[in-house]
């Protein structure tokens, strides 16, 4: 078995990795994605939850009686919908940049014991992370936009009536 991963051209696993010094550096350059990663997932409970949060009302609302109350509640369905939007976008930005900061962890273990450079690759992958978790930001913050903007409208509403 050994003498066979010997045998396999462009690697040389077992020296590669004889050395625990070289194991430790690629732990060490992990460590920042790590965190990053650790990070995008608290970021994605806020978004998760505000997304559930909207979800909910928008079924509360369809499910509620005629009358009165739901005619007024029906109102709140336009800017609850564009926010379930922004906030599901952000949601699926963000989980791709999860994705893809854990494949730059994966290139950065991979590339202590093979011969193929993946810098390039690895840099590919972290400027794309940034891009992904950028737009999920940006769709995060639409959606608060939104939120706050219908606020100042029913604030307005009760200001000076209907």
């Amino acid at each position: 078995m050994i003498d066979a991963l010997l045998l396999i051209p462009g690697i040389e696993l077992l020296e590669r990795t004889s050395s625990s010094i070289r194991v430790q550096n690629v732990v060490q350059l992990s460590m920042a994605p790590a965190f990053l990663l650790a990070g995008i997932g608290a970021v994605m409970n806020v978004m998760t939850n505000r997304l559930i949060w909207v979800a909910n009302k928008i079924e509360r609302i369809l499910k509620a009686s005629d009358g009165d109350e739901a005619n007024d509640l029906l109102v709140e369905l336009p800017a609850l919908e564009q926010r379930r939007i922004h906030a599901q976008r952000a949601v699926m930005l963000s989980t791709a940049a999860a994705f893809t900061i854990s494949i730059v962890i994966m290139l950065l273990f991979v590339s202590a014991f093979v011969k193929a450079p993946l810098g390039t690759l690895v840099a590919f992958a972290w400027v794309l992370t940034m891009g992904l978790l950028m737009a999920g930001l940006a769709s995060f913050l639409l959606e608060t936009r939104v939120a706050a903007r219908r606020n100042r409208e029913r604030m307005d509403e009760r200001k000076f009536g209907p």
